[in-house]
């Protein structure tokens, strides 16, 4: 089985809804997944059904439903893949509550898949 197919079982079984969208290779053979307002409208959607959202992503395109879900008392925090690289829009979601925005860069010890 391979290891994503893992990763998304774990999800699962932590209660985890898992949505999956089609994906295309460009001319230049770059998957791409252009979901970005997919991702913002699922969310509101379903907004009624959590109490708290995860936002992982750096991407900039998703700071005006941070904002929103910070005002609402409803966004949990951002989790960025790499500290080194987000968008400054996401920065500012942050302002006056440094916790919202977490970074996955100390957790690749934890994270990454070693060979036995």
């Amino acid at each position: 089985m391979p290891i994503h197919n893992d990763l998304y079982a774990k999800l699962r079984d932590f209660g985890y809804v898992l949505i999956f969208k089609p994906t295309i290779y460009s001319p230049e053979g770059i998957l791409k997944g252009n979901c970005d307002a997919e991702l913002v409208l699922q969310t509101m959607i379903e907004y009624p059904n959590y109490d708290k959202a995860l936002i992982a992503s750096a991407d900039g395109d998703f700071q005006c439903l941070a904002k929103y879900l910070k005002e609402k008392e409803k966004l949990l925090k951002i989790l960025i893949p790499d500290q080194a690289h987000y968008s400054a829009l996401l920065k500012d979601i942050s302002t006056n509550d440094n916790n919202l925005l977490d970074f996955m860069n100390p957790l690749k010890e934890k994270l990454e898949v070693k060979e036995k």
